[in-house]
Formats: C-alpha cells, structure tokens, sequence
C-alpha cells in the first residue's frame, strides 16, 4: 500500500523569541539542552547513553537531564514553548513512535512522545536525526551562512545516517523515513551491515565499523600501535593514522574512498548545492573532508559536481541539542511552527489553559 507523504512545515525560519527544549537521543550519548528560536544554546547537559539500561530508564535519565538544562538556562520552566527530540530511525514523527533503531536495542515501538510528554506537561514532537540534522545545518549553520536551498547532511557517528532539504523544503517521503542515506550500498558483496544488508555505506564508514575493521586487521598479526588501544575507537583509528601507522592508514583510506563514493552518489542523485558532513567521526576535521571531498566531486558526474561542495558541519558539538530544538521549532505551534499533515502533537493544552513547571 502506498504512503501519502505528510507536507513540510513552512520553511519560514522561527521566532528567536522563542525557547524551547532540545533532547538529543544517539546509541553513545544523551543530550539535553535550552535552545532560542534563533540557534543560540542557552545549556547543554551531556551524559553516556548506557543503552544497555533499556529504554525506560534512559528515558528517565533523559527527562531528569531535560530538567536540569532548564534550570542551567537562567529561564525556568515556564518559558519553554515545546520539547523537540531527535532520535535515529526509523520512527514515526506523526505518532510519536520509534521502530527498533540499530542504535537503540530494546527501543520497539516505545511510544517516546507521549511519555516525555506526560511528564514534563509540554507539547512534544520527534524525528530522524539526521533530518533534524539537515534542518538546523539549513536554518542555523553551514546552509544558512551560504544560502542555499537544496541541502545534504551527512552524520557520521555510532552509525550513518543522512537528511534532505530540497527546493527550499524538509524532505521525508512517503513513509516519512526519507534519507536513510547510511544504507546506500557500495559493494554488495561487501561487509554484512546490522540491516541485514552487504556493503553498506554505515558498514565501512560509521564509527563502530571503523573501529571494527581496525580490530579484524589487528587479528590478521600485523603490527600496529592500534594494539595498544583499549577499547579500540575510530578516533584512535584516525590519530595513528595521521601518525602514519600503517594498519590504520589502510584503514583510514578505505573509510575515505567509501565514502566520497557515496556522497558522488549523493550528489548524481540529489544535485544539491551543499553536502554536510556531520557526527563524532568528523572530530578529525580536514583529515575526513580533504580525502572525502575530493573523492566525492571527482566521481560524481560533472553538472552535479560543478554546482556542488562538500564541508563539515559548522555547528559542531552543539548540533545535536540545536536539531533536536529545530523539530520543535519546526512542527509545534505553541513554539511558532505547523503539525505535518495528520500530525497529533501530544501534549498540547487546550487554548487557554496554564502550563505548569515540571
């Protein structure tokens, strides 16, 4: 059966009168931060996801999280319009529901809306990441300081993930799950990927992977200072590999080459003026980019190419508590925004009623 496609939100860019609350969800850590309809953070609280907890006690450390970041703010309970969340997917944003994210075993169709709703008494909505990555990236930094109108952004972190603005607009497909750009194949006799998939991009490029490529070479008995690495991470990948370990530039390589395929791919597909690239890997700053731009726009077919560049996000540790905002911003009318089409926000008051602190 088909999707119908809910409508974007209007693109007009919110009130910076506005304040609302930002919580970041991701399979490494938890964020939780007061942000103003114009970017700016006014708190940021950040603790390890310990995804091994389960979902419910996660989000209850998560709303605690929430409260704390409201009172670092200086403003209080009763200045915050809205809470936004962003969470890997795949999700429902029109429900409210997440569907079993890679990242976040145990997370089945765990209804999260509704319960940081109920508890902090505020209208509460939900989407992708990465969606919400391209959204504040557009509104708020690299797409907003360059004006452009067709945007893709790019997180690389825990896993991969991608989202889209075209024509000016947020881009979520029929099901609303658009931009699982992580998932693009780039060998299909490549490595299995926690989909059920081969080769894809987030099975060679995420960090996890990264991480884990590095220790199946490590098994293969060459030397390397990644033996020393304990636990072995995409950082420590990236450090020797700029130090000129052998093992690890391999790997580092490999990781480039995969993923400017990739974003050729992107860009034959999208044509977009901006790519951007997002999430902990990126920590390694022109590393990553140099290889990956170059790669990325010498494959790509020349009208994408020419009308396109490839740049790191510009609002770096702040991106995912400013993209969670950004839903809230976007979709919750207390906060200035519009419900997608055959969205039920929950938690919204009735007119006139009085918001309490929570």
């Amino acid at each position: 059966m088909l999707g119908t496609a809910p409508a974007a939100p209007s693109p007009v860019e919110p009130s910076p009168d506005v304040c609302v609350l930002g919580l970041d969800v991701g399979g490494t850590k938890l964020a939780a931060g007061v942000v103003r309809g114009d970017g700016t953070v006014l708190s940021r609280v950040v603790e390890p996801s310990r995804v091994d907890e389960g979902p419910h006690a996660m989000v209850a450390r998560h709303l605690e999280m929430g409260r704390k970041a409201a009172d670092a703010s200086g403003l209080g309970w009763d200045a915050i319009a809205a809470v936004g969340i962003a969470c890997g997917g795949p999700l429902d944003p029109l429900r409210g529901v997440i569907q079993s994210p890679l990242s976040l075993p145990g997370w089945d169709d765990l209804p999260l809306t509704r319960m940081v709703s109920e508890a902090l008494e505020r209208p509460t909505v939900v989407d992708n990441d990465a969606t919400l990555g391209a959204l504040a990236e557009w509104w708020f930094g690299a797409g907003r300081s360059r004006g452009v109108r067709n945007l893709v952004y790019l997180t690389i972190s825990t896993g991969v993930g991608g989202g889209l603005i075209l024509d000016g607009r947020v881009y979520r497909g029929a099901a609303a799950n658009a931009g699982e750009l992580g998932h693009l194949t780039i060998d299909y006799r490549g490595r299995p990927c926690a989909c059920g998939r081969r080769g894809c991009v987030e099975a060679y490029c995420s960090g996890t992977n990264i991480a884990a490529r590095a220790r199946e070479a490590l098994a293969s008995g060459d030397a390397s200072v990644l033996r020393e690495a304990s636990p072995l991470t995409a950082r420590d990948v990236a450090d020797a590999a700029a130090a000129g370990d052998p093992l690890a530039r391999a790997i580092w390589d490999e990781t480039t080459d995969m993923l400017g395929s990739a974003i050729a791919n992107i860009l034959d597909a999208f044509n977009p003026e901006l790519v951007v690239l997002g999430g902990g890997v990126t920590r390694a700053g022109a590393q990553l980019l140099d290889p990956v731009r170059e790669t990325g726009l010498r494959l790509a077919m020349p009208p994408a190419r020419n009308a396109a560049d490839v740049v790191l996000a510009e609002l770096g540790d702040d991106l995912g508590i400013v993209s969670a905002a950004a839903v809230a911003l976007e979709r919750v009318p207390e906060a200035g925004g519009r419900p997608l089409d055959g969205e039920r926000i929950e938690g919204r008051r009735p007119a006139g009623a009085v918001a309490t602190a929570r």
